[in-house]
């Protein structure tokens, strides 16, 4: 579990079948063979580390439905943890499970603040909701004015100083992670609670 605050930004050393070496620092600090991170948002577990550099292993799903497929080294990308208990809580529910790869589609300025909008594949679109959370390669963020296919977020400089967004621009594809609680409740409200295992589960706990 994530929180989709990014604690820093790695750089791809090495792409190599199904290898993924990533040149870090903080990250690095108390990690062990088997730990979860999160890279731009997708969860993957540390086979390999060493001083300055963890490998991780993509799984041909995982190449095909998210951006680590396209990676090279010199890459940048977003680096977080799994959260650790007693840890504050910055964000939100984060399960590094890539729903579906979304795009940038426009920044204008706003302030000091940049305003992005984002296009969204039908697998994140459909959970999205006003003032709801949603996360871009591994970023916690609040969704603004969701349509059928796109929204937008106001992202302020903090953000894109410490996160690879400032290198993105119209055109480049994110990883999208809708918000966890979000799919629960929309399966529920499809007819989730209707299927006879969670019938059965209802009957027994005395709520059916």
């Amino acid at each position: 579990m994530f929180t989709g605050i990014i604690e820093e930004v790695g750089a791809v050393s090495r792409v190599s079948g199904a290898d993924l070496a990533i040149v870090a620092e903080r990250v690095l600090e108390d990690m062990a063979q088997g730990d979860s991170i999160a890279i731009d948002g997708a969860c993957m577990t540390v086979v390999e580390y060493s001083e300055d550099t963890f490998v991780v292993q993509v799984s041909p799903e995982s190449m095909s439905r998210t951006t680590l497929g396209s990676l090279k080294p010199g890459d940048a990308v977003n680096l977080e943890r799994a959260m650790a208990v007693g840890d504050r809580f910055g964000g939100h529910f984060v399960q590094g499970h890539v729903d579906g790869v979304g795009r940038v589609e426009a920044v204008r300025k706003l302030d000091e603040f940049a305003v992005w909008r984002f296009h969204a594949p039908p697998e994140v679109a459909r959970y999205l909701v006003p003032k709801g959370s949603v996360t871009i390669d591994g970023i916690s963020l609040t969704v603004v004015d969701p349509t059928v296919d796109a929204f937008e977020v106001a992202i302020i400089p903090e953000t894109l100083n410490k996160t690879t967004l400032a290198s993105k621009g119209p055109g480049d594809p994110v990883n999208m992670e809708a918000d966890m609680l979000g799919k629960h409740i929309f399966h529920y409200m499809k007819g989730g609670a209707s299927d006879p295992l969670t019938q059965e589960f209802l009957a027994r706990h005395g709520f059916a």
